[in-house]
Parts: structure tokens; C-alpha cells; sequence
């Protein structure tokens, strides 16, 4: 007997329900492949938390295996943290089996006898960061999936600052949570310990809007040019509850639907991918910025922390934006508008990711603005504000390439409402100097040089994919390129080599040239691929990103 099988017999034997076992049996008559692959191995609580597909066994995302993970996540809690009353906050987005396991999640923490705060509705991901150190929890989950396909959920989990966790925590999590092994160990209901179980809703809303609109850096601009049309497409998720909201409160009136995609559906029935950088996920909200004459299309993923936007340019053509450019235009924004109110005291900084475009680095630069680059992955991002915040520091705005955001220190992961609200007020202080967004771009990159960037990701599936990815990036350190585009390479960054970078370990190589070129490579932590992103500056930029595209892959 494989291994897998016994596995499936014990969950047909075992005390699960009815329907879990009438959903074995099915997949065992119709579809022995896909049994197996359920069963095959344990999905894996990462530093990050689960992902997998929804369903029945050991490689699925069920009510046992979010049980098993929140049991290990409890028994970390009561061994580490010494509060009387330890709270955790708890969120979930549209997708199927959000509710229900963000409910089992919530069971799971009150029958070991710690107090939850869980979300009466579907709420962004920026909201549970801000609701952990508003409740003063000691975590929060987020039961999401981010932009994946419909087939998949997740379950992310945030420490007491409202970021993701990171080291050492999150490796003791996965620790603790490995220990429970079977759903025979998890409290699944309330025994002598209860801890209470609260709502929360409106009342978590109004203060993290009037917080976000605390932000605002242009009110004037705004009660100017409040016409502005703004396309918002939320892509089926969370996004619809507060963007709307927020950029009504900022003085937009002008802000169109797109009524089939503002219903909160799981299944994501309008797109293929409920993902705002690919294209065809804005298809719709595009169309409908043509038919109403709108300058502006916001897109924000399903559990609205990513932003995507196209604009119009002067041909009356929408055009997107990629993560990089819409990060480079809010930080320019956000720090002229910071020097215009004097607000830089030469204690304010900014933080992007190693990936992200080199034009933040030289923005931050022009306005003698500390910039830190963090590896990829917003909690990152967090620990710096985290570790700046102790030192009297102050968080201006963040960002990456993969279209996360943020400004202010109330939020400590991406955050969609207030990037939508900072998009539509710079799109206003623009408006006011005669300016489109696409115009305001195309100025920046006057002033600071044209860069192009792009990335390339190469699958490889299985045991001899990842032996390839591996080998691949032997190769490049043992016989790095002398060259980027006939530009001589003048730096070579390792990061498995933390007391040369001063970040953590990772499995992430950087190549600089003379001519402000940079290749970054690292193997996916969460799918069989090896990413390639390349950054270009001058003119001939968008040559440049093809024949680096041609030297690399």
C-alpha cells in the first residue's frame, strides 16, 4: 500500500464528517490522480502561513488542516506571549470558504482560551493589520488567497505590529504548528477555557478611514478637481466595502462601478484571474472607461491590498502601469507635497523592495530622503517600520513591484484604500498644473531618466525542475556575466551572504552595471519557477529589456 493510501483510510476511519468521506469516496472512484495528489503530503504551514486548493485531505485547504495549523498557532501563543487575556484579530475576503474558515479558525483560538475579534463581513487585509494593534492582539489571520486562482485559499498571519511575521517568529511557528499531526489534536470545540469571541464592523471601518484620510496631502486639489471620472473595480473582492468609500470621503464624486464585478463572488465569474497586474483582469473596467470617457482605472485583488491602475495618455488611448511606475509616481508625489508642507526633517524615510525599480532610489535621493531596500515581500517592509519607529524614525510611504503600496505607519502590510486615495489626489494635484497622470509620468522620467523594467518567469515543475532552478543559479555565481547590454558589470550582490547585505539569508543574486542597469534572480518561495527581473535606464531602455530578457533566459 502507497503511503498516500493509508493515509486516505485513516481519514475514512477516523472521526471526520459524513460529507469529508463521501467526498474521499467520489475522488477515489472518478478520480484515483487527484486522490493521490490530496493525500500525497501535508499542505505546508510556511513562513507565510498556508496556500493550497481547496478540498478534502492532507494537501488541501479544509476545516481540519486550518484547524491543525491554528491549534499549532495557539499553542505558540499560550507558550510565548504572557498577556492575562491574549487577543488575536481575525479577517477574511470573498473567497469560497473564507467565512467558514476564518468561523473554524475562530473556534479553534476561543476553545484554548483566547480572546478573538473577527470581522462580521469580508474586510481588506490592511484592515486586519491596522485591527491587531488597535485591539492590542498579538496576532491576526487573514484567510485569503491574495490574487491566486478561484481554486485556492489561503491563511496568512500577522504579529503584534500588524506585519506579517518574520524571523524568528514565523520560523517557531511553522515549528509548533508541524507538531500537530492530526486533527484528533485540535480543540475544534470550547472546553473548560473559552476565550470570548467579539464582532467587530462599522465601528473598526470609521477609524481606520478617518485615520487613512488623516493622510491626505492635497484636500484643496481634491475639492477642485472632485469630478475627476474614476473607473473602481474591486474584481469580485473586498475592495468594493471601503475604496469606494474612502476616495467618496476624499472629495471623488465621480467614481464608476463596475456593477457585475462589484458582487462579492468567490468564484470570480467575470475574469480568469481576480489579478490586477494581468491585463485581461482590467479588460472590463477598461471597456467601461471608454464608454464613459474616464482618465482613470483602479483595480484592487481580492483581499484589497494590491492596486493596479491604467491611465489615458494624450493620444486618448488607456494605458497601464505597472507596480514599479505607480510607485515611483506616489512616492515623487507624496515627497513633493512633504517638502511643499515641511514635513522633511531629515527623520522621514522610504523603503522598497531589492526588485523594485532603481527610480525610488533616486527620487528619495533628489529630495534627501533615506531610502532602505528590503528583500522581496512586504513584511519586510513592516520590520523596518517596526525597528525605525523605536528610533524616533518616521514611515513617509513603501512599496514593490508586484503592486503593493502603503503610506503612513497605521497599516503595516500593502494597502489598496489609501493608495486608491493617494492615486485620485495626486491624479487632482496634477489636474491643477495642467497634468494627466500619464503626463505626470512621462515628467518624471525627465527629470530623473527613462527606465523600463520587466520580469520573466520560468516554470519548472518536480523534483528535476527544481535540481534546474538550483542549477541555474550555481551557474550564475560561480560564472557571473561581465556585461548587461554591452555595459561593463560593476557590482554583484549575494544574498546568501548576510554580512555582506545586511538583510536575511535568501537565495537571491543582483547584478549591477556601469550604465545604472540591474538583473535580480531568486527562485519563487511559493511556486516551481525562477524569476528574472530586469531594470533598464535610458533611452534605449525598452531594447535593453529585451536583449537582457534573451541574455538571461
Amino acid at each position: 500500500m502507497k503511503e498516500f493510501e493509508a493515509k486516505v483510510q485513516s481519514w475514512l476511519d477516523g472521526d471526520f464528517d459524513q460529507a469529508t468521506k463521501m467526498q474521499i469516496l467520489k475522488l477515489r472512484n472518478e478520480d484515483p490522480a487527484a486522490l493521490e495528489d490530496a493525500f500525497y503530503k501535508n499542505l505546508e504551514f510556511g513562513t507565510g502561513g498556508l496556500r493550497g486548493i481547496m478540498g478534502v485531505g492532507t494537501n488541501r485547504m479544509n476545516k481540519y488542516t486550518v484547524g491543525m495549523a491554528t491549534q499549532g498557532l495557539a499553542n505558540y501563543i499560550l507558550q510565548h506571549c504572557r498577556e492575562d487575556d491574549p487577543k488575536v484579530v481575525i479577517s477574511y475576503d470573498s473567497r469560497l470558504q473564507s467565512k467558514e474558515f476564518a468561523k473554524i479558525a475562530a473556534d479553534v483560538l476561543s476553545a484554548n482560551g483566547i480572546h478573538v475579534f473577527i470581522f462580521d463581513n469580508i474586510r481588506p487585509t490592511p484592515e486586519m493589520s491596522y485591527a491587531v494593534r488597535l485591539k492590542k492582539a498579538v496576532a491576526g489571520i487573514m484567510i485569503t488567497a491574495s490574487h491566486n486562482p478561484k481554486e485556492y485559499n489561503g491563511y496568512k498571519v500577522s504579529w503584534s505590529d500588524g506585519g506579517q511575521v518574520t524571523s524568528p517568529v514565523d520560523k517557531e511557528i511553522v515549528d509548533e504548528v508541524a507538531k500537530i499531526t492530526d486533527p484528533s489534536q485540535v480543540k475544534f470545540t470550547a472546553g473548560l477555557r473559552c476565550g470570548e469571541v467579539e464582532s467587530m464592523g462599522a465601528d473598526v471601518d470609521e477609524l481606520y478611514l478617518a485615520d487613512l484620510l488623516s493622510l491626505r496631502l492635497s484636500p484643496e486639489s481634491a475639492a477642485r478637481h472632485g469630478d475627476i471620472k474614476i473607473v473602481y473595480t474591486p474584481l469580485h473582492g473586498c475592495g468594493v466595502r471601503l475604496v469606494p468609500e474612502i476616495l467618496h470621503r476624499s472629495g471623488f464624486k465621480n467614481v464608476i462601478h463596475v456593477p457585475e464585478q462589484d458582487i462579492s463572488d468567490g468564484s470570480f465569474p467575470t475574469v480568469i484571474s481576480p489579478n490586477p497586474e494581468e491585463p485581461a483582469a482590467l479588460k472590463l473596467a477598461i471597456e467601461k472607461a471608454e464608454q464613459t470617457g474616464a482618465d482613470i482605472v483602479i483595480g484592487t485583488d481580492p483581499d484589497a491590498d494590491r492596486v493596479g491602475i491604467a491611465v489615458r495618455n494624450p493620444e486618448g488611448q488607456i494605458v497601464l502601469f505597472n507596480g514599479n511606475q505607480t510607485a515611483a509616481m506616489l512616492t515623487w508625489y507624496i515627497l513633493n507635497r512633504w517638502k511643499e508642507l515641511g514635513k522633511l526633517d531629515g527623520r522621514k524615510y522610504v523603503v522598497k523592495t531589492i526588485v523594485t525599480t532603481e527610480l525610488i532610489t533616486e527620487i528619495c535621493k533628489s529630495f534627501d530622503v533615506p531610502v532602505y531596500n528590503v528583500l522581496t515581500g512586504f513584511k519586510y517592509i513592516a520590520s523596518v517600520i517596526k525597528s525605525k519607529e523605536a528610533e524616533g524614525w518616521e514611515f513617509i510611504c513603501g512599496g514593490e513591484e508586484s503592486y503593493g503600496f502603503n503610506v503612513g505607519e497605521f497599516v503595516r502590510d500593502k494597502d489598496a484604500p489609501v493608495t486608491c486615495m493617494m492615486i485620485a489626489e495626486c491624479a487632482a494635484w496634477a489636474a491643477d498644473r495642467g497634468l494627466t497622470l500619464y503626463q505626470l509620468m512621462q515628467q518624471i522620467y525627465a527629470d530623473y531618466g527613462y527606465r523600463k523594467e520587466g520580469l520573466v518567469s520560468l516554470v519548472r515543475k518536480g523534483i528535476s525542475g527544481a535540481q534546474e532552478i538550483q542549477q541555474i543559479m550555481s551557474d550564475l555565481r560561480s560564472n557571473p556575466p561581465a556585461e548587461l547590454c554591452g555595459s561593463p558589470v560593476t557590482k554583484v550582490v549575494d544574498y546568501l551572504e548576510p554580512e555582506k547585505t545586511g538583510q536575511p539569508k535568501s537565495n537571491v543574486l543582483q547584478f549591477f552595471d556601469e550604465a545604472g542597469d540591474v538583473v535580480s534572480v531568486r527562485p519563487s518561495g511559493t511556486e516551481p519557477k525562477i524569476k528574472f527581473y530586469f531594470g533598464a535606464k535610458g533611452g534605449d531602455a525598452d531594447a535593453k529589456i529585451e536583449q537582457l530578457k534573451q541574455q538571461f533566459t
